[in-house]
């Protein structure tokens, strides 16, 4: 009898496997590689736990896991934009383009093929809403720079529902000449504007097609990163929940949505591990929503998680055989806030800032002397750095593709991974496999290694889109 129950449950799970997918969801995080995915379970292991090894993540639980290469046609480490659409069309291209080829021909994305199906979808991010990975799903630019020109590819997609911060150009040209706002152009394409999360919920039922942004005044470039997000910040978990509730008002025949965790990408080129972790583990939380959805439509639905490409060459261990991720708890907030906070207190002091008030805000904001021990030589390495920028006032700001850091927050940073015994290769992409995960309705077609332009096709198959 136990044979035979196990035999009807491998033949139920087999037939969900190769069933069409009727709902898509397509999770990509941006600079997302292996380490870094292994890094957050380990470090909640250790800080959950309190031992040596992983605390499993949803998404590495998907009973499909396996990894895919990146390189573009032009590089061998890729750009967003060109695994962006590699990711989207199933077609090399050149670094920088945007839903086209490397002869600057537009591409049809997966996402437009499911809208030609018939199916509702969705493009949404934690940061702008026009930036390289969401604009490789609706758009065909040739550089992934001409913000205000992807943003007009929206409404001729047409899609149903985008998401993120906002828009970085949103009334300049990329020859940097003012132009028309694009928000009237949505609205006269029939989108209902939705800003904040509240603000979605009282637009939603009358809504035909619907963009949400952050609220009036927030970052149009990207959500708070989740160590730093406050009670009433847009998240990318209430993003994918809007999502899935817009997309399956009334009667459809199903969805596609893509959901970036676009800043896991931005921490890693700041080298923050700490900040890292806390990304991709809110991306986990976005793909519980998701999979609430998958579990009472198991035999419709497929989610596929993987990246872009990997940043940093993030390392788990320094050379010294072991991690002390717990470490990284005592960190209050991203290296960007930790800045900020030196900044201002810079200016509160009128540049004649003590060397104690730079020990008090480390310890409250790193934990360093209060909770965790600080070596000579990290002492010295903090010590110099305030000599040089307070009492010098030489400040040298040091600068990552998304942020530029006061020199004490970056050597903060710095001896915070010494400590975790976390190392980092660089400051941008490397050419590291990255992860894939699928769950549901055509999730066997992701089984063995794979080149990241097969994902979208099978993606396509899964859900039966021409």
């Amino acid at each position: 009898m136990k044979r035979l129950f196990y035999f009807f449950l491998f033949v139920c799970v087999a037939v969900i496997a190769n069933a069409q997918a009727k709902y898509v969801f397509y999770f990509i995080g941006d600079g997302m590689g292996v380490n870094q995915v292994n890094g957050t379970e380990m470090y909640r292991a250790e800080i959950q736990k309190g031992r040596i090894g992983v605390e499993p993540l949803l998404f590495t639980q998907f009973p499909v896991g396996t990894m895919a290469t990146t390189f573009s046609a032009t590089n061998s480490v890729t750009d967003s934009s060109a695994a962006g659409t590699a990711l989207s069309t199933g077609e090399k291209t050149y670094n920088g383009s945007i839903g086209m080829d490397d002869q600057k021909n537009p591409l049809q994305t997966v996402a437009e093929k499911a809208k030609k199906a018939g199916k509702r979808v969705g493009v949404t991010t934690s940061v702008s809403v026009d930036h390289a990975t969401p604009a490789a799903f609706y758009a065909h630019q040739p550089d992934r720079n001409m913000y205000y020109e992807i943003a007009t590819d929206l409404p001729k997609a047409g899609f149903d529902f985008y998401a993120g911060a906002g828009f970085l150009k949103p009334t300049t040209t990329y020859d940097k000449k003012e132009a028309p706002s694009i928000f009237p152009m949505f609205e006269e394409a029939g989108y209902t504007i939705a800003r904040g999360y509240n603000d979605y919920k009282a637009k939603a039922a009358a809504a035909g097609k619907m963009i949400l942004i952050q609220e009036e005044g927030a970052d149009t470039g990207s959500l708070p990163y989740a160590i730093d997000s406050k009670e009433g910040d847009l998240t990318l978990a209430q993003i994918t929940e809007s999502a899935i509730d817009f997309l399956t008002k009334g009667k459809n025949k199903g969805f596609f949505l893509m959901v970036e965790g676009g800043k896991i990408d931005w921490a890693c080129h700041g080298n923050d591990a700490a900040t890292v972790f806390h990304e991709v583990a809110d991306m986990d939380n976005a793909i519980k929503v998701a999979y609430e959805f998958y579990k009472k439509h198991p035999k419709e639905t497929l989610i596929v998680v993987t990246a872009d490409h990997e940043t940093g060459g993030i390392a788990l261990g320094t050379g010294k055989y072991a991690l002390n991720l717990k470490a990284l708890e005592n960190q209050k907030a991203s290296a960007e806030v930790l800045s900020k906070k030196i900044s201002d207190l810079r200016k509160a002091k009128n540049n004649h800032v003590a060397w104690e008030d730079i020990k008090n805000l480390l310890s409250e904001e790193m934990g360093f002397w209060s909770v965790l021990p600080i070596t000579w030589e990290q002492e010295k390495k903090l010590r110099d750095e305030y000599e040089k920028s307070f009492v010098r006032n030489k400040v040298e700001f040091a600068e990552s593709m998304y942020a530029k850091t006061e020199p004490m927050a970056a050597k903060a940073k710095e001896v915070m991974d010494q400590i975790a015994m976390v190392g980092w290769t660089s400051g941008g992409h490397s050419a590291g496999y990255v992860p894939v995960f699928a769950i549901g309705a055509g999730s066997d077609l992701f089984i063995g290694k794979m080149d990241n332009t097969e994902i979208p096709k099978r993606i396509a198959k899964a859900g039966g889109y021409k």
